[in-house]
């Protein structure tokens, strides 16, 4: 029993689906489940749609007939036959979202966001799975939210690991006995049938959900790089493959912001020693990356930049220490206004934190600080993390930048740093 992920890029247009399918035809699994991402940046255009219905600006019909647009030429290119019955399929998809954006917005704007969001990966996968069946590969398409239970946590939902496994469990394993089964990943479903969202990027988590309920042999996600590289190529130009991570260092790289792995999804594999593998579906003869229970150091630093990053500095008013008091009150804030806190730092009188820069969030955040604290604060940051540091590449990669705040521990070292 073997689970495949593929994310947008591997399937953002028909040439892409043909490779994947290729991909899933060779593959000599028992038992295979296909959990897919939404189609190129379809997630980033239903974004788009869900902001523009939510403050009706007039453009939420042009932006949805852009994307369907989008898949139609990928299906026209896929089906000789344009009377395929996936048309139809595809287009009473889009005519619940059309229904939708004929009424006034007055949910909950991330109730509204995972309906509409959630979306691309419906119409990716039936697209995908009618166009394997039209080949001759015996598959069925399974609806997620039918498998994947959560609470009404929308955008971020939380998963119900009892539920979930039960319905996995009792009704997914049947299905696999058939055929390959297609399903979604990033998306779940409440006790009311309402769709939720698992957080952005979500799919590989998914992918991580239904392995670990199926007790499976491995998890490969298949992506446009070799495996996992000890940097971004966007950021850095001699990047190296690590051929093995540990689940620990795999956790920690996430946990930093690698964007190759979502946060939350080595922990459910860990938790059944299930190997994960980042393979590349261009090179797909290539091993890749695998991730599993061996702990070995890496044989060369990992580096992970996040750029747009504010540094925020709290102060007490009445020079108080920075205690455990202040410090849970403080936390409090961020987590009230959902700012993830990328590294930290403090002293006697300070502390000083890096977030992503999120205009709305954060100058409300420091509103609210600063109705207790003096706070300062700096933008347009550069936040660097290296994992097995040495002094060479601290010295290599702050050349000409100015150091605003440095933290080390044994293994992994941040530096928040700007040009000169």
């Amino acid at each position: 029993m073997e689970v495949y992920k593929f994310g947008g890029a591997s399937v953002c247009d028909a040439k892409s689906i043909q490779n994947m399918a290729e991909l899933i035809i060779k593959s000599d699994a028992n038992q295979l489940l296909v959990v897919v991402s939404a189609m190129g940046k379809t997630t980033n255009a239903l974004e788009s749609l869900t902001h523009a219905f939510i403050s009706n600006n007039g453009e939420s019909f042009n932006i949805l007939e852009q994307i369907k647009t989008y898949h139609y030429d990928v299906m026209n290119e896929l089906f000789a036959d344009h009377q395929h019955p996936v048309f139809n399929d595809v287009a009473n998809v889009f005519v619940e979202i059309e229904w939708l954006l004929e009424e006034e917005a007055i949910d909950a704007p991330d109730y509204i966001y995972d309906q509409i969001v959630s979306i691309g990966e419906v119409v990716s996968t039936k697209i995908i799975a009618a166009y394997l069946q039209s080949i001759g590969k015996n598959v069925i398409w399974a609806d997620a939210r039918n498998y994947i239970k959560t609470d009404n946590n929308y955008r971020e939902a939380i998963v119900d690991w009892e539920k979930t496994t039960q319905e996995i469990q009792r009704h997914l394993f049947h299905l696999l006995e058939k055929s390959v089964v297609i399903t979604q990943g990033f998306i779940g479903g409440t006790s009311e049938n309402f769709t939720t969202t698992l957080g952005r990027e979500g799919s590989d988590y998914s992918a991580a959900i239904f392995s670990a309920c199926l007790n499976a042999t491995s998890l490969t996600i298949w992506k446009d790089v070799p495996g996992v590289l000890n940097a971004d190529p966007k950021w850095f130009e001699h990047t190296q493959m690590i051929p093995q991570l540990s689940y620990h260092d795999a956790i920690e790289l996430a946990y930093y912001g690698a964007t190759i792995i979502h946060p939350k999804t080595i922990k459910p594999l860990q938790n059944k020693n299930i190997p994960l593998y980042v393979r590349s579906f261009v090179s797909c003869g290539s091993p890749g990356t695998v991730i599993n229970g061996q702990v070995t150091e890496s044989p060369f630093p990992s580096f992970i930049f996040k750029m747009n990053q504010v540094l925020i500095s709290i102060f007490p008013k009445d020079y108080s220490f920075i205690i455990e008091d202040s410090l849970s009150d403080i936390f409090s804030i961020f987590h009230k206004h959902k700012v993830k806190v990328n590294t930290m730092l403090n002293s006697a009188l300070s502390f000083s934190v890096s977030v992503d820069q999120n205009e709305q969030k954060v100058l409300t955040l420091i509103a609210e600080l600063k109705e207790k604290y003096h706070v300062k604060y700096n933008t347009g940051l550069e936040l660097v993390t290296i994992r097995y540091y040495n002094q060479e590449t601290i010295s290599r990669l702050t050349e000409n930048k100015q150091i605003l705040l440095e933290v080390k521990s044994r293994n992994t070292c941040q530096i928040l740093m700007k040009s000169l």
